[in-house]
């Protein structure tokens, strides 16, 4: 079985961190930085099909679960808080309420149980005009993308993910084709009878969607210790539009 890729900061209380839908864990370094100087030893994991894990047909909750259980396993990593971002949030909700042994914190960000519409078509389609035999640059990358994405923020996000797959043509990190055909796969709810029985904080954006009131009793289903909490001046990338508060709510919460 293929491990997943991994930037390791620091000493201490081990820490997961997975990141969303189209990210990567390049997407945590600063935060995760902050974390190691607080005591924590902080695995930033690129989930498969992501960053430079490895590409892989198969792509469901499940399996990315497991994936992470994994790499406990190879990197002796008996238990550890877990932060899940959107995706990394169903993944890391997946593994606590299969394995709630190995979670001793779970911090899921702007994502519920529940689930969602397919609603990255806009993306997928946008990424999909790339092409890297003519596209050399960066910039040409962001002129294409720019017709089809106006918000720069997306778009820069997105732009993460280019390359040099080999001298003079860029790629891109991500499995395009297997996301492309997987994307149903990201809205899926998790299991209906799940539980975890941990400490458990869902932060919201406050200018997200994400999470509404009408999701707390579902949340508290799963999750009967579950706290929610709202992040300000922030929508469904809360953690980088108010990464202040973000730090300074999740690491009240690590260290309680």
């Amino acid at each position: 079985m293929e491990v997943l890729h991994a930037k390791i900061l620091g000493e201490g209380k081990p820490l997961i961190i997975l990141h969303g839908f189209l990210g990567m864990s390049d997407n945590w370094k600063t935060l995760g930085a902050k974390y190691a100087e607080q005591g924590y030893h902080v695995h930033l994991v690129d989930q498969r099909n992501h960053g430079k894990s490895f590409h892989a047909v198969e792509f469901d909750y499940q399996l990315m679960a497991q994936d992470v259980l994994h790499y406990m396993y190879i990197n002796n990593l008996d238990s550890a808080a877990i932060i899940g971002h959107s995706m990394g949030g169903k993944t890391a909700m997946q593994l606590a309420t299969s394995h709630p042994e190995v979670i001793n914190k779970l911090l899921v960000a702007d994502i519920s149980p529940k689930y969602y519409p397919p609603h990255h078509q806009p993306i997928i389609d946008a990424l999909g005009h790339l092409d890297f035999d003519i596209i050399n640059s960066r910039k040409q990358a962001d002129e294409v993308l720019s017709k089809y994405l106006s918000e720069f923020g997306t778009r820069q996000f997105l732009l993460k993910n280019l390359y040099w797959a080999e001298p003079g043509k860029l790629g891109l990190r991500l499995n395009y084709s297997v996301l492309k055909d997987k994307m149903d796969e990201i809205g899926e709810s998790i299991d209906t009878n799940a539980t975890f029985d941990g400490p458990t904080l869902f932060l919201r954006g406050d200018r997200s969607e994400y999470i509404l009131p009408n999701d707390y009793t579902e949340i508290k289903r799963h999750f009967p210790k579950a706290d929610i909490q709202t992040i300000e001046k922030a929508g469904h990338w809360l953690h980088a539009e108010n990464p202040s508060q973000f730090f300074d709510k999740s690491i009240a919460f690590l260290n309680s």
